[in-house]
């Protein structure tokens, strides 16, 4: 099925393969990172972003795609949305359905809430189920949560909020013990003991996963928890506004049927907001990991509202996306893979980078070697390099990547790729919104009383950068968090008129500052062809 092209880059990377397990590539000076960073990654380009004329956040440069959602028009017209009587009228609102959005709802529903979940698509669809290699947790011997806290503040460019970064890294055992009680099938040992690897920029072993498809054994259980709880779940329905009582407090959201168009309005004391990512904006025209409705659906109405944004200019692109075949392009190979062993391989057979370097570090490496220093593999609709994966049962045994890795042997083998013989193409795809809403430690919006962010929507939490295995336990302690606070906060609650005036004050600014657009926003779903 190769190419000449091909199967020569391939024999290269076979000839060279022994001597490439036990080459070290040396890790980078912070220098050397710094220069390759702005030199090759997306958040650099500085004409792919626009400084915001309005909003929170005026004055600040975001992707402009995404400045193109955030001064947009609203969906709908205020004058036009009874807010009287309202369709639901509930103690706290959780507007997501996926982990983040699941873990708050179980969390308020015990704490006694009448909590309801509104999902744009159905429970579950999520970029949580797309998670695979871990979660990440400081729980043995050799470890600690300062240790994680270091590893995770570092590799965020020192710029993560550090009460956020705290809080995520401290509740990070006690997570992995709650989801473990709920059901999630962890790797374990024989004697019971949970089976830990490293990640990119962890200095301890401390990834914790169930095979390779960690977020749908965390999804799986938690949307079982949600259903045998009887929490009512609103499907295919979205908050395309958030709604204000008189006193600039979220106080419920306008929410649109996905089918029929229908209008409804929630009330409700407390609003989560846990929309996820924003992968289908697909930024500079990137492939992406995330789910079909990763829109930012969440940091349009939050900014619409008046919430501020966080580092809504860094995103993160994952180092291995799929490259080949297309019919798979940008799909995630999860980071594991290099974990168990499988080294990064340019066309020459060359291994260019350490394993293990940090996401930003490593597809800015990988951009690199396919621009600059010619060193890609010709796809026949890209470039990509050689991840290496038949050093796996090398380093570990026949049966290695059956066992540790099955989803991905599955994932290649569809299309007549045996990842245990052969090595796969990758390239970097859009993975993750480092930016979001920016939350106190309560997970509260810092301008916007009762409106609560749990999950990707969050800005903050890992700075400029993430490390593998850390939003997998974002989702689930600020997910706890948010779903506490949010129930708590409810029981004092004093709810003045519902309003949708902030809809027109917007309306107003977007006049005032002579932007001319025809675009409504939130997007909702991506569109693909003509």
């Amino acid at each position: 099925m190769y190419s000449e092209k091909f199967t020569k880059s391939i024999k290269a990377v076979e000839e060279a393969r022994d001597k490439n397990i036990s080459l070290e590539p040396r890790r980078m000076t912070a220098q050397e990172k710094e220069d390759l960073l702005k030199a090759y990654h997306p958040d650099y380009k500085s004409d792919e972003f626009e400084e915001l004329k309005i909003g929170p956040n005026k004055g600040d440069k975001v992707p402009k795609e995404l400045a193109e959602m955030l001064q947009a028009h609203s969906l709908i017209k205020p004058d036009e949305i009874d807010l009287s009587n309202p369709d639901y009228d509930v103690d706290v609102l959780i507007i997501g359905g996926g982990g983040a959005g699941s873990s708050a709802a179980i969390e308020a529903h015990q704490a006694g809430a009448n909590v309801m979940i509104v999902t744009k698509l159905r429970i579950g669809d999520a970029n949580t189920m797309m998670a695979e290699g871990g979660i990440q947790a400081a729980d043995k011997e050799n470890d600690s949560p300062a240790i994680h806290f270091v590893d995770a503040f570092g590799g965020g460019h020192y710029a993560a909020k550090r009460e956020l970064l705290k809080k995520l890294v401290c509740d990070a055992p006690e997570a992995i013990k709650w989801l473990n009680d709920l059901g999630v099938e962890f790797d374990k040992d024989k004697d019971g003991n949970m089976i830990t690897t490293h990640g990119g920029g962890t200095s301890r072993k401390r990834m914790h996963a169930a095979k390779d498809y960690s977020g749908a054994e965390i999804m799986r259980t938690l949307r079982d928890e949600v259903l045998n709880r009887k929490i009512p779940v609103v499907d295919f329905t979205s908050a395309i506004e958030l709604i204000l009582d008189e006193n600039g407090n979220a106080a419920g959201a306008v929410l649109m049927n996905m089918e029929t168009k229908e209008i409804l309005v929630a009330k409700a004391k407390t609003v989560i907001i846990a929309t996820g990512g924003a992968g289908r904006m697909h930024y500079q025209g990137f492939p992406t990991s995330n789910h079909y409705g990763a829109t930012a659906d969440g940091l349009v109405i939050g900014y619409r509202a008046g919430a501020n944004l966080l580092y809504a200019d860094t995103l993160q692109y994952h180092p291995t996306g799929a490259a080949f075949p297309e019919q798979i392009f940008g799909a995630l190979v999860t980071e594991k893979v290099r974990s168990l062993g499988a080294k990064l391989i340019n066309a020459k057979g060359e291994a260019f980078m350490h394993p293990l370097e940090t996401r930003d570090v490593s597809a800015a490496s990988i951009i690199r070697e396919c621009s600059d220093r010619g060193n890609g593999v010709d796809t026949g609709s890209g470039l990509g390099v050689w991840l290496d994966t038949p050093m796996i049962e090398k380093i570990g045994g026949e049966g290695t990547i059956e066992a540790r890795i099955p989803a991905m042997m599955r994932m290649f083998a569809k299309y007549g790729i045996d990842i245990r013989k052969e090595p796969i193409l990758v390239y970097p795809t859009l993975h993750y919104q480092n930016g979001g809403l920016d939350i106190n430690e309560d997970c509260m919006t810092t301008k916007v009383e009762n409106l609560f962010v749990a999950g990707e929507a969050v800005g903050g939490i890992h700075g400029r950068n993430r490390l593998m295995g850390n939003s997998l336990l974002d989702i689930i302690v600020f997910g706890r968090s948010a779903g506490k606070n949010a129930a708590e906060k409810s029981k004092t609650v004093k709810m003045g008129k519902l309003t949708l005036n902030h809809i027109n004050s917007f309306e107003k600014e977007i006049s005032d500052a002579n932007i001319k657009t025809d675009v409504k926003s939130p997007k909702l779903l991506p569109k693909y062809g003509k």
